[in-house]
């Protein structure tokens, strides 16, 4: 294969270069442009909120008990601040938050309090981890295809890609889990080929750095022990025997952040995931998820029916040529290379499945499947490269494979500059939160404007705080409780109110509430 793919590096060389370096600075641009002009979403708010210091608990209690609250005193719960340090940050994941993970919380923190407080930087610290996907799937390819030349179109791809761009614009861990997932996967590679201690411990460092970057790393995990197993035919020997001894030292790393987890379980943090869905609703979700990893033009399942069915063309191009790279890959390449491939990408990928078909429920989606995606894009990558370089492609093919790659590329690169222009993003359930930008706006406008709510402060008056301008004011009552309107504000609003904050307001202030939209209410004097 190595020599098949040679022969015409020579020729390609000069214009793949030219294209990948295109493209690598074109994926770089977009993981930074516009990074904080789109709406800082319920999750992202969480991470802040972990970044902080401060426990949901203690800012419940200092902010719901009616007084004027500002802007700083929201942000406050955000940033980094002088009154909490890294020990409070570990103990709100520990106790709040112990299946997202402390590795990411940590670090992000220590970028915030050195490069400032805002979104953008909060947000720069996933992208600036996102470019470490460049050289560690390079280097993966080179270790699995021994091919630079597949690396490269690798890179090409991944670098446009929408699902990559999408997560590296997100302050949450998925740009470390998907450099976590190469790197330990090219450690376990080069390990296996080298056979020295060396090389093993340094996979059992990357298990480490997996295993506390994101809780579905196990499976990534476990499917690499499958790969070991069936690779030495179930056999006891020094591969086995080395990767047996490299794991279990990983694992047991891992093993008292499992026991935190497991005796402070968070079982509301996947509530959404509960809700049923018919099996034709789980394939349309799959193929979504899988076509994103090539085109995303934001459609969300609250959009109109039309624009999802215009897609569905380019859908079920995009599975077919994902279908075909997993075939050719299974074909020509030797059961090294295509069992890895096909492990990384069921490694999460099929209990997924099960999960979603055999019981009903809805936990696919994009952020879940990221080690499924960089198989596909490694089968892809290996199509693309065959299909353009084989001496054994007639000229015709070689021509229609190209315009396949370069519709590809286009693909993922009109995603980018349509993301970029957004607000608000699929993946940032813009069914809830896609009013909070017009309410912001509409807030805003006041000379001196008063938002009384008697809601939950997380995620909703949070997200509104990094949205309204300086000037707006705060007021958060605590359910079956009636705020103390103070004088001096000229416009003074009611958001996500209960029927018993509208019925007090009305009857105690002897006002009338105009509803603007289902989420907000403004309140005027009765005549």
């Amino acid at each position: 294969m190595k020599k098949q793919l040679s022969q015409n590096w020579i020729i390609s060389k000069s214009w793949l270069r030219f294209l990948i370096i295109i493209l690598l600075v074109i994926g770089v641009f977009f993981r930074f442009v516009n990074i904080d002009k789109r709406i800082y979403w319920g999750d992202e708010v969480f991470s802040s909120l972990r970044i902080s210091g401060y426990m949901q608990s203690e800012m419940n209690e200092q902010l719901s008990n009616g007084r004027l609250i500002s802007i700083k005193d929201l942000q406050k719960y955000q940033y980094p601040n002088p009154e909490k340090n890294t020990i409070d940050t570990m103990k709100g994941v520990v106790l709040e938050d112990s299946q997202i993970l402390p590795l990411y919380i940590l670090i992000a923190r220590f970028w915030v309090e050195l490069f400032g407080n805002s979104v953008a930087v909060t947000r720069s610290f996933s992208a600036f981890i996102s470019l470490l996907t460049f050289p560690c799937l390079y280097w993966l390819c080179q270790e699995l295809f021994e091919s630079s030349l597949i690396g490269w179109i690798a890179i090409g791809l991944v670098a446009v890609s929408p699902v990559h761009v999408v997560y590296a614009q997100e302050a949450r861990a998925y740009s470390l889990w998907i450099v976590a997932i190469l790197i330990s996967s090219l450690a376990l590679l080069r390990a296996m080929r080298l056979k020295t201690k060396v090389s093993w411990c340094i996979y059992t460092a990357t298990l480490v750095l997996g295993f506390y970057s994101h809780i579905l790393f196990t499976f990534v995990a476990l499917a690499q022990g499958i790969y070991v197993v069936a690779i030495e035919r179930f056999r006891f020997s020094k591969t086995s025997i080395s990767y047996l001894l490299s794991s279990s030292a990983g694992f047991l790393t891992f093993v008292p952040w499992l026991w935190i987890i497991i005796t402070n379980p968070q079982p509301e943090a996947v509530t959404w995931a509960n809700v049923k869905q018919s099996s034709f609703a789980s394939v349309a979700r799959w193929a979504g998820i899988f076509s994103r990893t090539f085109l995303d033009l934001g459609i969300s399942p609250s959009d109109p029916g039309k624009l999802k069915i215009a897609l569905i063309p380019f859908i079920l191009i995009i599975l077919a040529i994902i279908s075909y790279s997993i075939y050719v890959l299974c074909r020509r390449t030797s059961k090294e290379v295509w069992l890895f491939v096909l492990t990384l990408i069921g490694s999460i990928g099929l209990p997924l499945l099960v999960v979603d078909f055999v019981f009903q429920k809805r936990y696919a989606t994009s952020r879940y499947t990221l080690p499924s995606v960089l198989g596909i894009q490694l089968a892809v990558a290996y199509l693309f490269t065959t299909k353009l370089t084989s001496i054994y492609t007639k000229i015709w093919q070689k021509k229609l494979w190209s315009f396949v790659a370069i519709m590809v590329i286009m693909g993922g690169v009109i995603s980018c500059i349509v993301h970029s222009k957004a607000q608000i993003w699929w993946n940032q359930f813009p069914e809830r939160y896609q009013e909070y930008p017009k309410i912001a706006h509409i807030i805003s406008q006041g000379n001196k404007p008063l938002l009384i709510t008697d809601d939950s402060i997380i995620p909703s008056i949070q997200i509104l705080g990094h949205l309204v301008a300086p000037k707006v004011q705060f007021q958060i009552v605590e359910p079956n409780k009636l705020p103390e309107i103070t004088n001096g504000f000229t416009d003074i609003f009611l958001f996500r109110p209960s029927d018993f904050l509208k019925a007090g307001i009305e009857k105690i202030y002897n006002s009338k509430l105009q509803q603007i939209n289902d989420l907000l209410w403004k309140i005027t004097k009765s005549t």
